[in-house]
């Protein structure tokens, strides 16, 4: 076999002596500011194969960036090859089958846009600038989640380039267990150069608020939302924030303080958010109400200014067993004493609904059955401020460890050693995972975007 060379890459060759090289190396993270020797800007299916094939010749790190938001930064590296599939962006969808075909390098916003145009959406994150291929690998939380499940719920089929450049395709029909794999372990795997998605019958207009109340209320909180979630139907989405009070929204009396709200975006019609929502807006007085009703797609795209490209980002996560009034005030006591110059906060996002109807046995995500996702974030600019924003997430995700069970949301993890990658799966779906990718990528040439070792 001739040995791999990159004379037919039909895309872009980004080298570091090239005048596009320092804007083509950036990702969403500023703290993964890495210096790769190649990035390859693929134009379609035939140039990732061929990347895939001189890395793996030259043995090369290999870093596969698709809407390069990945909170570790897994879409760099220092040295290697970055396999960019950013110019892969193209979405069609299928309106009688309601089903999308995406590409590897596609946007949530574009995905929601073309769905709602036809009055469908996919459940999917809440940045828009965030990359579907990412997203749906790891699993794929969202505002939808408890009416239609995770983005890997609504998975129907990928198609990849293995580590030795053969074309996969993977569903439940062909390569079933590498489709098990892929849904929630899937950057092991290979590169995926396009999904099918299902689409699902959504009004294009919601209803979306919060209501706040000082942290020392959190029991209170606690206790509404829990006899709340008992109640709810499958079309809220519900989230705790626990935070500092900012201006605006608050008055200039209020700024400053830490603040628990109840964040809650109800998918169904206006008539049934309204009966639905009434327990929680007239039970305990809040600070503020904002409940209105909205566009979905304004809805899905209100954080992408707060998450925009620039900022240094680290977090910690997990999924609580319980949401306990124990739980709650150390969710609060975390917010209580943050590092100054940034912005941190912690988040629970409800399960339930969908979720809990899909089996943990049915793919390699983990935690369907926890009670909520709880995500310790913080954001800032500057490198001098990286290690107490840094610190504080460890600290707060210590202090909240007694509370959580088995697994952790992919896409939140920043390490990737073995003790920490058994309890994002536990052991049972940990060892099918090494099975996999000795069968998939025996050399390990997707080490860096992966945490399974053969």
């Amino acid at each position: 076999m001739p040995a791999a060379t990159l004379d037919r890459f039909a895309g872009q060759l980004v080298r570091p002596n090239d005048a596009e090289y320092d804007a083509a190396r950036i990702v969403w993270n500023a703290m993964a500011d890495k210096r790769p020797a190649l990035i390859a800007r693929c134009a379609g299916v035939d140039d990732v194969i061929a990347a895939v094939r001189f890395a793996r010749e030259e043995e090369l790190l290999v870093a596969v960036r698709g809407g390069g938001h990945s909170v570790a930064g897994f879409g760099t590296c220092d040295g290697g090859i970055v396999i960019d599939l950013s110019r892969m962006r193209g979405l069609t969808i299928d309106p009688d089958r309601r089903v999308a075909h995406v590409e590897g390098g596609a946007h949530l916003s574009q995905l929601d846009r073309e769905a709602q145009s036809l009055g469908l959406a996919c459940p999917v994150g809440v940045v828009g600038h965030t990359g579907v291929a990412g997203l749906t690998l790891g699993g794929g939380m969202g505002r939808l989640q408890r009416k239609f499940g995770f983005t890997i719920d609504n998975l129907l089929s990928v198609d990849l380039i293995a580590a030795d450049g053969r074309r996969l395709h993977a569903s439940e029909d062909e390569n079933a267990d590498l489709f098990w794999g892929m849904r929630g372990a899937g950057p092991n795997f290979g590169v995926v150069t396009s999904f099918e998605l299902r689409l699902n019958p959504q009004e294009k207009t919601v209803t979306h608020g919060w209501i706040a109340f000082p942290i020392e209320r959190g029991r209170e909180v606690a206790r509404l939302v829990r006899e709340f979630l008992s109640r709810a139907p499958d079309d809220a989405f519900v989230s705790i924030n626990f935070g500092i009070a900012g201006d605006p929204p608050f008055p200039p009396d209020q700024a400053g303080s830490p603040v628990v709200m109840v964040t809650v975006t109800h998918s169904g019609s206006l008539t049934d958010a309204e009966r639905d929502l009434r327990p929680l807006r007239e039970g305990m007085h809040p600070l503020m109400d904002t409940f209105a009703p909205q566009s979905y797609l304004a809805v899905q795209g209100m954080n992408d200014e707060a998450m925009a490209w620039g900022k240094r980002f680290y977090m910690k996560g997990g999924f609580l067993a319980d949401l306990s009034d124990e739980a709650i005030e150390a969710c609060a006591a975390q917010v209580i004493d943050v590092p100054p110059g940034g912005e941190c906060g912690v988040s629970l996002w409800a399960h339930g609904g969908a979720i809990r109807r899909v089996s943990d046995d049915a793919m390699a995500f983990t935690g369907r059955n926890a009670a909520c996702w709880v995500g310790l974030e913080a954001a800032w600019e500057g490198a001098a401020l990286d290690e107490p924003h840094k610190a504080w997430s460890r600290r707060a995700m210590a202090a909240l460890k007694r509370f959580t069970t088995v697994g952790q949301y992919v896409n939140d993890a920043v390490e990737s050693d073995v003790g920490s990658v058994r309890a994002i799966y536990g052991d049972a779906k940990y060892e099918r995972l090494v099975r996999l990718k000795r069968t998939y990528d025996t050399d390990n040439v997707f080490r860096l975007n992966a945490n399974i070792r053969p």
